[in-house]
């Protein structure tokens, strides 16, 4: 089993920075991607896809973030990190790791909550 340990959430002002980190240990082996997902205080059991890293180094982004999240990955610390700028208040929300396997499953984090206001 793989264990995932989020951390650097908080409180931000509108315009502020924060970077979350999560590091996975335990079964690391075959972890292919690594990505961000977040939920909303308003979005029942639907968590947004945030942005992704392969293991090449390939990443994805949704729309509302591009330009202002960058994501990025230690391969040998099997740890992913997040750099969120210009953060918004419709940023606020629950943002959950996931590693994803070469057989298709995936693990979630526990979340770490982000909370952009003034």
């Amino acid at each position: 089993q793989v264990q995932l340990v989020e951390s650097g959430g908080g409180l931000v002002q509108p315009g502020g920075s924060l970077r979350l980190s999560c590091v996975a240990s335990g079964s690391t082996y075959r972890i292919t991607n690594m990505g961000w997902y977040r939920q909303a205080p308003d979005q029942r059991e639907q968590r947004e896809l945030v942005a992704t890293i392969t293991s090449i180094g390939s990443t994805n982004y949704a729309d509302s973030v591009k330009g202002r999240f960058t994501i990025s990955r230690d391969y040998a610390k099997n740890t992913v990190y997040l750099q969120m700028n210009s953060l918004k208040p419709e940023d606020t929300a629950v943002y959950y790791c996931q590693v994803r396997y070469s057989s298709g499953s995936f693990r979630w984090g526990q979340g770490t909550q982000v909370t952009v206001s003034s």
